[in-house]
């Protein structure tokens, strides 16, 4: 039996707002599409703000400005596990946790969220057809996810990647270390310890999925069909690219949810190929209330959360197709002669002069600083842009003359991003194709289909990384991107591949103490820069304030969720 206690609900208000109203529509206005709405494969940070209005997990991060907002608490949880209130065993493997009640699917009738609808949720992330960049989070945590995952993939090889596959496989197959022994009650039994469990628990990714969810593959087309929510949203349109509406959900009692206000009636999404100034004007007149896709700046607000310094994001960095036909993209010293061209310091300028709202530095690590694990760069660092060592480097490698299909998407600043690189390879002597995407879920659709790589639809992006939380993340800056990928949905873009870095991030992971453990992941740090499996560019500092129309009041950034406002919490004056 866990023993809870109410939990001490953070403060949802930002003082001087007045007093909130309900009602209205919430408009968003810009470019670019969701990459997924399926919780267990969407990565995007635009798309994990809409996820949320509709899904719920076990811990969840309050909307607040101050530091609490970095640290879980509970949300379809009674109570955050702990050995004092009976939820961790005494060897720290076994996790009790006990749902709350009164949270309901938006079925006909009502049906309440259970732990097998938990469980469910974290089964579809071993779906191997479109895959979770996540999924390393769980294997490498829940016993027996690694195995379940391992059996998935081979039912599909075998059988097809059908729904039916799908659902067939994950409802006569369990993972050992999760248990049901009441509807709403949970055990999760750990690999070895993790006291990050809570916060990987948290993410967007480990959202309960109903019965419902079984008629389509994970990810797979036809999901919109059969959404249910759980929160305090629903989604009532959604034509992928171009538009996006939801609308109260009839069954979400707020007695048993103290994290989403829900003051608007609904919101409304128009997503359009425009640039800034456009949406900057359809926000100043009224027609649009928040941007979307793009963070449109405002200079005129103050930040609620300015002194919170969360972290940086690694934004961008480059990443090599190593799968591809380019084969000489898999030598170290190809990819550290690329690395060496580039002008980092001018891709700051470029970024300066775009006055984005961020705070951008070099890069020359890949665990930005304020994460767990970043130390700063040796003295005599440089930025690179030399361009004539470059091409005496990429010479000596027998690459002379190489070419490059260099893929981008169009959002600001991803394209000034990509000319100013793509220019520093050009005068190294690389030939340079430029491929532009048009949004941003065909984009992440590209790299994170292993089929496109090996095809060579693309050799070279600039790709960005913010980390999934902040606070204790050692694992968030490194698993993700070069634990060797395991199929589709990877966030290990490029198949970067090394088991002496896997067995590097597997000790990582197994250092009970934080300070061995923050030496361990700078250990993974230098090796992959070291074998330039990426290249660091920049840091972004995410700190932008985004532009709204006059009649938003408590607009409050995610730090999980790169800083977008949160909807559910925002209410409009008029």
């Amino acid at each position: 039996m866990i023993h809870t206690t109410p939990a001490t609900v953070p403060q949802l208000i930002l003082p001087g707002e007045g007093r909130p109203r309900r009602g209205g529509i919430l408009r968003y206005f810009g470019p670019g599409g969701m990459d997924h709405i399926d919780p267990a494969c969407a990565s995007y940070a635009f798309s994990h703000q809409i996820l949320r209005l509709f899904t719920r997990q076990l811990f969840t991060y309050p909307t607040t400005a101050g530091e609490d907002a970095l640290t879980p608490v509970p949300d379809l949880a009674m109570a955050v596990p702990a050995r004092d209130n009976g939820g961790i065993d005494p060897g720290g493997l076994v996790h009790r946790i006990e749902l709350r009640p009164g949270v309901y699917w938006d079925t006909d009738p009502p049906r309440e969220v259970t732990a097998a609808d938990v469980v469910r949720g974290l089964k579809r992330l071993a779906c191997p057809v479109t895959g979770t960049g996540s999924l390393g989070y769980f294997t490498s945590t829940v016993r027996g996810m690694a195995a379940f995952a391992d059996g998935y993939r081979t039912a599909i090889d075998r059988d097809g990647a059908g729904p039916e596959t799908a659902a067939r496989y994950q409802n006569t197959h369990e993972i050992s270390g999760l248990r049901v022994p009441a509807e709403r009650a949970l055990e999760i039994e750990l690999v070895r310890p993790a006291n990050d469990i809570v916060n990987i628990l948290a993410t967007l990714y480990a959202s309960p999925a109903p019965a419902e969810y079984d008629a389509v593959v994970p990810g797979g087309p036809g999901f919109a069909d059969v959404v249910r929510s759980c929160g305090p949203y629903r989604l009532t349109r959604y034509r992928p690219g171009e538009q996006l509406s939801m609308r109260r959900n009839p069954a979400w009692n707020p007695a048993s949810d103290p994290l989403r206000a829900a003051w608007v009636d609904g919101i409304d999404v128009r997503m359009a190929r425009v640039d800034d100034d456009v949406v900057r004007a359809e926000v100043a007149s009224g027609r649009a209330d928040l941007s979307w896709g793009a963070p449109v700046i405002s200079h005129d607000r103050l930040s609620p959360d300015a002194d919170r310094h969360v972290g940086f994001a690694l934004n961008p960095y480059l990443v090599f197709n190593v799968r591809g036909p380019r084969r000489e993209l898999r030598d170290p010293a190809v990819r550290r002669a690329l690395g060496v061209a580039v002008d980092k310091a001018a891709l700051v300028e470029v970024m300066d002069r775009m006055d984005l709202g961020t705070v951008t530095r070099t890069a020359h690590g890949v665990i930005p600083p304020g994460n767990v694990g970043y130390r700063p760069p040796p003295s005599g660092t440089t930025d690179g842009g030399n361009p004539e060592l470059a091409r005496a480097l990429l010479n000596a490698a027998g690459c002379e003359g190489m070419r490059l299909r260099v893929l981008y998407r169009m959002e600001t600043p991803h394209g000034d991003i990509a000319h100013r690189y793509s220019d520093d390879l050009r005068a190294a002597g690389v030939d340079i194709e430029l491929v532009r995407i048009e949004h941003a879920d065909e984009y992440y659709r590209i790299l994170q289909d292993p089929e496109r790589s090996l095809a060579g639809d693309w050799d070279v992006t600039a790709a960005a990384w913010t980390p999934d939380w902040f606070g204790n993340n050692g694992r968030t800056c490194v698993q993700p991107l070069f634990e060797s990928p395991s199929g589709a949905g990877s966030c290990n873009y490029g198949g970067y591949r090394d088991p002496a870095v896997d067995a590097m991030i597997a000790e990582a992971l197994s250092e009970p103490d934080p300070d061995r453990s923050a030496e361990l992941w700078h250990a993974v740090d230098r090796a992959v820069c070291d074998a330039a499996a990426v290249v660091p560019l920049l840091v972004c500092e995410p700190t932008i304030l985004h532009v709204t129309s006059p009649r938003v009041r408590n607009a409050i950034p995610m730090p999980h969720i790169d800083r977008w406002y949160d909807a559910a919490n925002v209410w409009l004056a008029h």
